[in-house]
């Protein structure tokens, strides 16, 4: 019984502003409840994220941030490139006859990569190469050491990682998104969202 008031005033009130404005009237049925008296529309509302403006608690603080999201802005787009290189050869590996082929097709992916990327890359800071190295792990879902021991060798990956903690890197280091690499994480989830620009 409640209901079909309900529904009799929709109409009503749609009829009324249609004659009102001059258009035809659209009806939409939505889920009520009558609460005392009350009637309270039911739905579902799509997720949203409520977050609170950046303070900062001192001037050193805010420009370590802004240099974390100058570092994040750079190197982003190399590690989404990683991502999806990784996933064409991932294809062509899993084809590849024999581990003498699979070679060749590595070496013919890094050389093609050097040759694209390489002087850029080799421009990177020190603090943008953790941060690269950090969201190839996000991107890829495997660290530079693991990656490198998968397709070039545990040999390989050993000597890289030996020269990489010569400068202070460490290509086993894991993504932590919810902890020490968080803010990272907020930088790129608006990115992704496009509320920062990488320009």
């Amino acid at each position: 019984m409640k209901y079909c008031k309900f529904i009799w005033l929709t109409v009503f009130f749609l009829n009324l502003f249609s004659h009102l404005h001059g258009q035809e009237a659209k009806l939409i049925i939505a889920r009520a409840l009558i609460i005392d008296g009350d009637t309270v529309l039911q739905g579902v509302t799509p997720p949203m994220e409520i977050k609170s403006y950046r303070i900062y608690r001192s001037p050193k603080e805010k420009a370590a941030y802004e240099k974390l999201l100058r570092n994040v802005k750079k190197v982003y787009p190399y590690a989404k490139l990683a991502g999806q290189k990784l996933r064409e050869y991932e294809v062509v590996l899993k084809a590849a006859p024999n581990d003498r082929e699979r070679r060749k097709i590595m070496r013919k992916a890094e050389d093609e990569l050097n040759a694209k990327f390489g002087s850029e890359i080799k421009k990177l800071t020190y603090s943008q190469g953790k941060v690269l190295i950090k969201l190839i792990d996000r991107e890829t879902g495997n660290s530079s050491y693991t990656l490198l021991q998968e397709l070039r060798g545990k040999f390989t990956a050993f000597l890289w990682q030996s020269l990489a903690r010569i400068f202070g890197y460490n290509l086993k280091v894991k993504y932590d998104p919810y902890g020490e690499d968080a803010q990272i994480e907020d930088i790129v989830q608006q990115i992704e969202k496009g509320q920062i620009l990488l320009n």
